[in-house]
């Protein structure tokens, strides 16, 4: 790709995000009732082609088994409110009553200032798990190790280790870093890993073994992580790019499959389709749920980015709501902006582009245009 000259002691690569690009249509169109966006990571099945996000604003036990029952995938964030206390609710409250922004980071970090127990990661999976739905859950990097042994104890079916940028290399002279290849040959259950954004950074994390790769990095709403470290990375190239690492990365091994899963900058319905047509399997949605009025957060948002003891990289956002999960993921819509039905419209796209399957939507023609008015 063409570098660009930003002066003469510095090229940069151009680079695209969701709102920089938009699908094409094509010569042919589907009924929408005829198209499937259902897909399947390792054992499991899953009819919407997404996971919920692990942030405390948008995933407790009920809202997983509430997802679940309508076809994604929630994801507990196992270093959340409902592994460091016993009735999260109050705080829960309490976070979304403060008014004052400063006042909130703070609150924040006092709240979650409290340690994490075993006993109760055990017990918030095994809520999960007792009501027949896929049960999923979230560790940072920095906690696997700690914690990974009550999580598989606990009956967990998909394991996530999401950070802001997860890689296969860390290097750390205070600490043994977490050996991600023989982490994951050891577990018995499909590992989803991520962030990362780029193709080098991808190619590595899926010769771990992953079964599926998250890419994003600094791009979700409630992160400052450009503001504060001046990192980002545009998500049109970055899936893209991850998608090409798939495709060497499954010549290299002879033919093993890595789902790769949009984690960013997917805050409305069409923002999916465009996902997809990158190259995505999937998409992370946080932003986006914690707008239902059954959601943790109450229509506040925020992340573990948040909470940080010493440099914050996200906040508490008011998104307002708009309406329950079940409308928000199915419809029926009732706001023209794209905050409702996300995957009905996922399901029209394809349909007003001819296509029944996603991994054939992969192909679908898109323009650039960073002319495009940006949200």
């Amino acid at each position: 790709m063409t570098e660009i000259e930003i002066g003469r002691g510095k090229r940069g690569r151009r680079a695209y995000s969701f709102d920089d690009i938009a699908v094409v249509p094509s010569r042919r169109t589907r009924d929408p009732k005829e198209v499937s966006i259902a897909w399947q990571i390792d054992a499991y099945r899953f009819e919407l082609p997404f996971l919920a996000a692990p942030m405390d604003s948008v995933v407790s036990p009920r809202q997983a088994i509430t997802i679940g029952r309508l076809g994604g995938l929630g994801v507990l964030n196992l270093e959340g409110l409902w592994t460091r206390y016993e009735d999260p609710q109050p705080l829960l409250d309490e976070i979304a009553s403060i008014t004052d922004e400063s006042a909130a980071t703070r609150r924040l970090q006092q709240v979650y200032a409290e340690p994490i127990k075993a006993e109760l990661i055990k017990q918030r999976i095994q809520e999960v798990r007792d009501s027949g739905v896929v049960t999923a859950a979230a560790l940072s990097p920095q906690r696997t190790a700690e914690f990974s042994k009550a999580v598989v104890d606990a009956g967990v079916d998909v394991f996530v280790i999401r950070g802001t940028t997860v890689s296969a290399e860390h290097v750390s002279g205070a600490a043994e870093p977490l050996n991600l290849k023989q982490f994951i040959y050891e577990l018995d259950v499909p590992v989803i890993v991520g962030g990362c954004a780029t193709y080098t950074a991808a190619l590595h994390l899926m010769r771990t073994g992953a079964a599926g790769v998250l890419v994003g990095f600094g791009g979700g709403a409630a992160h400052t992580t450009r503001n504060v470290l001046g990192i980002q990375v545009p998500m049109a190239t970055a899936v893209a790019d991850v998608a090409a690492a798939r495709r060497d990365y499954m010549d290299e091994s002879g033919g093993r499959y890595v789902h790769v899963i949009a984690d960013g900058g997917v805050g409305y319905s069409g923002d999916i389709p465009k996902a997809v047509a990158c190259g995505a399997d999937a998409v992370m949605i946080g932003a986006a749920l914690a707008r239902a009025t059954d959601a943790p957060g109450k229509g506040y948002h925020w992340g573990m980015e948040a909470v940080h003891e010493e440099l914050p990289r996200g906040k508490r956002v008011d998104l307002g709501t708009v309406g329950t999960t079940e409308e928000i993921l199915a419809g029926p819509s009732h706001t023209p902006d794209g905050t409702m039905n996300l995957f009905g419209a996922l399901r029209r796209a394809m349909a007003t582009t001819g296509y029944t399957e996603l991994k054939e939507f992969q192909r679908v023609e898109v323009t650039v245009n960073p002319a495009l008015n940006h949200r």
